[in-house]
């Protein structure tokens, strides 16, 4: 498949790629997906993605491949010895915020069924597809993501700013912000079946 017809953000690099054409905005309703995304989304704050998706291996080592009870469990200490051994951003507020939003997320799972159902229903369970044709048409956040945004933060999330959440609706596939042109865009694949 020609790399040129892709989003052009993917090109240059084989992580991004990758991840475009596998992952980006393709619909996931998996709590635990949902939750590692949340944390990576929010540990690029200020960062690169490719920084994080070439951290990526090393952060699902670090924090249980990101299993909720598991994270929510992770003490003080464990958390020091993860921002001192582990290949990730060394940013501790960060690091901590994965506890944090762990058992955020048990209570979200708690009351909602799953963190699927609470994130989902912000669309009623519809995907947003948009139709780009440039990437700077595509907005930074949206009234959805700050709406998210807010909830979150209620709930005691952190990193959940409504840039970062824009990025986050499109790493699960609430958004399909693939340019119209590019292959991986629904209404390409759906031609292509």
């Amino acid at each position: 498949m020609s790399e040129e017809l892709r989003c052009p953000w993917s090109i240059n690099d084989p992580f991004e790629l990758e991840y475009h054409d596998a992952e980006w905005c393709v619909p996931s309703r998996d709590d635990t997906y949902l939750f590692e995304m949340l944390n990576l989304e929010g540990a690029q704050a200020g960062l690169s993605w490719r920084l994080i998706l070439h951290k990526r291996k090393a952060y699902q080592e670090a924090f249980f491949h990101f299993d909720i009870d598991k994270c929510a469990l992770l003490t003080d200490d464990e958390l020091a010895t993860i921002v001192e051994e582990a290949a990730i951003v060394k940013n501790r507020l960060k690091v901590k915020a994965v506890r944090t939003n762990a058992l955020a997320t048990q209570k979200v799972q708690a009351e909602f069924g799953s963190f699927a159902n609470y994130i989902w229903g912000f669309t009623n369970n519809e995907r947003i597809i948009n139709e780009w044709q440039g990437m700077g048409e595509v907005p930074a956040s949206t009234e959805l993501s700050e709406k998210i945004s807010k909830d979150l933060k209620k709930r005691g999330f952190k990193f959940v700013g409504p840039v970062i959440i824009y990025s986050y609706l499109q790493a699960i596939g609430i958004l399909d912000d693939h340019l119209r042109s590019c292959p991986f865009h629904t209404f390409n694949r759906e031609a292509t079946k």
